[in-house]
């Protein structure tokens, strides 16, 4: 059998614009595993004639400080185009063939798969790069394979795989990339483990999400020999009026600033490739709610992206599946 592999990520606008966004927003915001309302034809309401006609400006202008940061373009897909090119070098010994998507948007889940399928796949590994698992992202990329693959005349095997918080590897990428930071900028008083956070509704549902973030941060915070005192977990990125999983990442650098807790660092394990959350959301929007509190020091640590750790860790993940 020919195996191909699917690296996958959440997605990214074609263009830093209001119609690019529109687009984006529309596909993001109308997948029931994204929003699941109590009540749908409100929300459709509320998207259609509210959300979709304001929104979109306000994010074109966000994506628009981010854009062309890791060449030109979506720092999201120049990134993760980059570690597709080092999983591919690091495996090119294997008698494999690769392919990227996103979840929404360019290029497709569709497209992905087909190209695989072009190549004489008949087996495929879907790694989404999401350590830890949801049902708002990592089931959702499930969904958008399987209403590919059930127009499929042959049906390959498929392996899909869920999460790899727990990969070793990828918890020592972590913490090196941490080390490494303070090498340069010194110890913080306080590090901050910043996840996207999910409406607490869907972890009370079951969505098991909540857990892995904590179990990830509790790994982290380990293999960094932290204490207690030293380390806080926290979820960013809340979207609308229903509680969120807590405690909110903005409640957290504002009251860290309000202690006397002067210096910090924020790092994000839960994305694997700088993009808006990281880079606007985290190191502008949450540095100045930091600062204008009475913060002195505020350090955004880089998500992982291309580091060699990191390219090491995804393909320890894959070859178990190999």
């Amino acid at each position: 059998m020919k195996t191909g592999i699917l690296l996958t990520n959440l997605g990214t606008p074609d263009e830093p614009t209001k119609p690019a966004l529109k687009r984006y927003l529309s596909e993001f915001l109308s997948d029931p595993r994204v929003v699941d309302p109590p009540n749908k034809l409100i929300w459709w309401l509320a998207l259609n004639i509210v959300i979709l006609n304001i929104r979109p400006k306000k994010s074109a202008l966000n994506y628009a400080k981010i854009w062309n940061s890791f060449g030109p373009g979506s720092p999201l897909l120049n990134i993760t185009k980059a570690q597709l090119k080092g999983v591919k070098s690091a495996l090119s010994t294997h008698d494999l063939e690769f392919e990227m998507a996103m979840r929404y948007a360019n290029p497709s889940i569709s497209s992905g798969l087909n190209k695989l399928k072009d190549k004489g796949c008949n087996r495929i590994i879907v790694l989404p790069l999401y350590p830890q698992y949801s049902k708002t992202t990592t089931l959702s990329t499930l969904d958008a394979i399987n209403l590919e693959l059930k127009n499929w005349h042959e049906q390959p095997e498929l392996v899909f795989i869920e999460h790899y918080y727990q990969n070793k590897a990828y918890i020592r990428a972590l913490s090196n990339s941490i080390k490494e930071y303070q090498a340069k900028h010194g110890q913080p008083d306080k590090l901050l483990i910043s996840f996207h956070g999910i409406p607490q509704r869907y972890v009370d549902n079951g969505d098991i999400y909540y857990e892995h973030c904590l179990q990830t941060a509790d790994l982290l915070a380990k293999s960094l020999n932290l204490n207690s005192d030293q380390w806080q977990a926290s979820f960013q990125s809340i979207f609308g009026t229903e509680a969120w999983t807590k405690p909110y990442t903005k409640d957290i650098l504002e009251s860290f600033a309000q202690s006397g807790v002067a210096n910090v660092q924020v790092v994000c394990p839960g994305f694997s490739a700088d993009c808006l959350e990281t880079l606007e959301e985290i190191d502008d929007e949450n540095r100045g709610y930091f600062m204008n509190a009475g913060g002195q020091s505020f350090g955004y640590i880089p998500a992982l992206n291309t580091r060699q750790d990191h390219i090491e860790a995804l393909v320890d993940v894959i070859s178990d599946y190999l």
